[in-house]
């Protein structure tokens, strides 16, 4: 697609929008592009206005006319709204759809509800500021105040003068179709993880102490993946007892076990012995055919045992995954899936929605629905179920290129919560991270606007990458580098 932009806006913000239409486009300019944009603003006294033509290669036409009147949070804002609307209004027009977040484009819809809320506007305010001025429709706009309420709930006092540690486990046994994570397979691959093991021990000593040097008390521990539960029991034993140090006053730890075929008692147990108490064990979808045409390489009956085997080591709190939209997964068989899952009834509940991967095979094949009829009605069938068993949703977010602009949602018991999916969403403190592919994100206090400076400080993406720098000879100078770039932000904000 090629925009041309008159008037004050960063052609971005369009192409973001355009996004929820045209999944996948590009955004260059092109001797014969597909598709045209041209987008006009014209501040007013008394506001912006802006209008859009839209065209494609076919000779379809479509425009668009909006007004808004300068709002007290910005004249950005404001141009942004007019303007975006006026696209929604002309792309909607040309291509039928009509995406259930309307303009809203961030990756967390539950930020715009906080502010609004914050703002001193009541929950019906805030969701009807949601339809009207963003144009999402009423379900999205109760759903984002929704988790914006409970996360206001749950946030306390002190947590922004903790902090959070996040284990990377980049290993999976298979690759299923629809992913693209960091995450390696293949024996030769997986024949680094002992070594990767003794690295990653390293660097939790590491952080563990710099941790303490900076004064902070942990308050989550999460291990990630992949799949960590790829490891051997006494990998995963001889991992868990070197988070002592990290784990031993912390409020929550989880480990995402993930992968039903992965779970066994021993590893549960050795989980359970070191103070695990969250884990995750995510079917996706319990449809036999389904699960095998992804490249799961687990059966229904294998993620039910895994689940019996979880809740029989005294793990506290389960959280089941599912994936709504799966290709070949219609709505009537994912009811199915919710139906059973809610019968299970564990503590913690994530529905995702199907999202293709710029480097997974599903992506390559073409094998999706870029609007989602099934994925949106799945994903109502979700909330419906998780509402009907007396979950809430505490958490949201949203990833480019989900199957019908939808959004991947955390429900929860209450008092069941993620606290750590509630940190990172939010960025309320400091989350360090260890491991291949890991980012540590430095989150300061808020000052007196509530604006948190934050900076992010990436690990080496690949194991063999990570484990090149302990070889080279680099990793102190790196470490040097990073314990002195920690403690500047820390100075810079008064935070030590």
């Amino acid at each position: 697609m090629k925009i041309a932009v008159e008037g004050d806006l960063n052609p971005y913000y369009i192409e973001t929008i355009a996004m929820a239409f045209f999944p996948g486009e590009k955004f260059r300019d092109e001797d014969d592009p597909r598709l045209t944009a041209r987008v006009c603003l014209f501040d007013r006294d008394d506001g912006s206005f802006s209008a859009v033509t839209l065209g494609d290669r076919d000779g379809g036409t479509a425009s668009g006319e909006d007004f808004e009147p300068w709002r007290a949070d910005g004249a950005d804002r404001t141009r942004k709204l007019s303007s975006g609307r006026a696209f929604f209004k002309a792309a909607s027009a040309l291509t039928g759809y009509r995406p259930p977040w309307g303009i809203m484009t961030g990756v967390r819809p539950s930020k715009l509800a906080t502010e609004f809320l914050t703002s001193g506007l009541t929950e019906k305010e805030s969701a009807d500021e949601i339809v009207n001025s963003y144009l999402a429709i009423p379900e999205k706009a109760r759903l984002a105040v929704g988790v914006a309420k409970t996360e206001r709930e749950l946030i306390k006092p002190g947590d922004d003068g903790k902090c959070s540690v996040y284990i990377a486990i980049p290993f999976c046994p298979t690759r299923c179709d629809y992913c693209s994570f960091v995450s390696y397979t293949s024996p030769r691959l997986l024949s680094l993880i002992p070594e990767y093991l003794k690295r990653l021990r390293d660097d939790i000593a590491f952080t563990a102490s710099l941790i303490r040097d900076l004064g902070l008390k942990v308050s989550t521990v999460y291990i990630g993946g992949g799949t960590p539960t790829v490891l051997e029991p006494d990998q995963l034993d001889c991992l868990l007892d070197s988070l002592y140090p990290l784990t031993e006053n912390a409020s929550e730890f989880t480990l995402e076990a993930g992968r039903p075929d992965t779970i066994t008692a021993e590893k549960m147990k050795a989980a359970a012995s070191h103070g695990v108490g969250r884990v995750s064990v995510n079917p996706q979808t319990l449809n036999d055919s389904v699960l095998a045409a992804i490249g799961r390489k687990h059966t229904v009956e294998q993620f039910f045992n895994a689940y019996a085997i979880a809740r029989d080591a005294g793990i506290g709190t389960v959280n089941v995954d599912l994936i709504a939209g799966l290709p070949g997964d219609d709505p009537d068989s994912f009811e199915n899936t919710c139906g059973r899952i809610a019968e299970l009834r564990p503590e913690n509940l994530t529905v995702h929605t199907f999202t293709v991967k710029k480097s997974a095979k599903f992506k390559e094949e073409g094998a999706f629905d870029r609007e989602g009829k099934d994925a949106e009605r799945s994903v109502s069938v979700s909330s419906r179920y998780a509402s009907g068993a007396g979950y809430r949703p505490y958490y949201m977010y949203r990833q480019k290129n989900t199957v019908g602009n939808l959004e991947n949602v955390g429900y929860s018991l209450p008092g069941c919560e993620c606290m750590y999916n509630v940190y990172m969403m939010e960025e309320i403190h400091t989350v360090f991270a260890c491991g291949a592919s890991a980012v540590t994100k430095l989150v300061s206090t808020p000052g007196a606007d509530g604006y948190r400076d934050i900076k992010r400080s990436f690990e080496s993406k690949y194991p063999y990458e990570y484990l090149r720098e302990s070889e080279s000879g680099l990793l102190g100078e790196k470490r040097k580098k990073l314990t002195a770039d920690i403690l500047s932000f820390y100075r810079e904000h008064n935070m030590v």
